[in-house]
This record gives C-alpha cells, structure tokens and sequence, in this order.
C-alpha cells in the first residue's frame, strides 16, 4: 500500500473525529455489502447513525455499549433505505475491520487530537 498526498496540519484540523458509545446495533440487510446500522451517542452533539462493514468481527449484540472513535462532520450519505451521518473509524485488514476505541472510559462526544 502507498502513502497518500501530504495534508496541511490546518487540513487535518478540518476532521471532526469523536468518540462515542453505541447504543443500538443491528443488521443492516438492505445494504450492498455486509454492514450494520448503528446508533452512537456522541453526548452533546447527539445520537448519530451510520453504517458500517464490520461484520467479519463484530456481532451487533456485542457492539452495543462499545466505545468507538468517529467522524462526525462528513455530509451525510444515503445508504439504501439508511442516512448515514458519521464515519466509524477502525484499521483495515484485507476484509475485516478492527474499530478504533479508546482504551479507557471516556465522556461521549469529546474531541480526538
């Protein structure tokens, strides 16, 4: 794999990223490619949904409760029958996704730097 185009630190500043606690999980069957729909509590900011590929890993009873880091300044995006408004974020093996979580309890919604 090969490195991207360098950014500007002011465009890095530009990403929203959060983390969150999601609060609901299911399967989200509608979608082209094995995904869930999943609900987050970003505290402040509100509950924000999206839809994310990872399956290979995760069951959504076992996602539920589960701290994550995520976008939430992106336009949100339709997805079948489902408004996507975040970016889960997570490290990408071939087809398994491993999610980004802080390793210790954090408040919703505060900001990653």
């Amino acid at each position: 794999m090969t490195e991207k185009e360098s950014i500007n630190f002011s465009d890095f500043e530009r990403i929203d990223m959060r983390a969150g606690t999601i609060i609901k999980a299911e399967i989200f069957g509608k979608a082209r490619k094995p995904a869930y729909k999943l609900w987050i509590d970003f505290g402040d900011l509100g509950i924000k949904k999206t839809s994310a590929q990872i399956t290979r890993l995760y069951e959504p009873a076992g996602l539920v409760g589960k701290q994550v880091i995520a976008v939430v300044n992106f336009q949100p995006k339709q997805i079948a029958d489902f408004m996507s408004e975040c970016l889960v974020l997570g490290v990408v093996n071939g087809k398994e996704v491993s999610l980004l979580t802080p390793d210790i309890p954090v408040k919703n919604g505060l900001k990653v730097g």
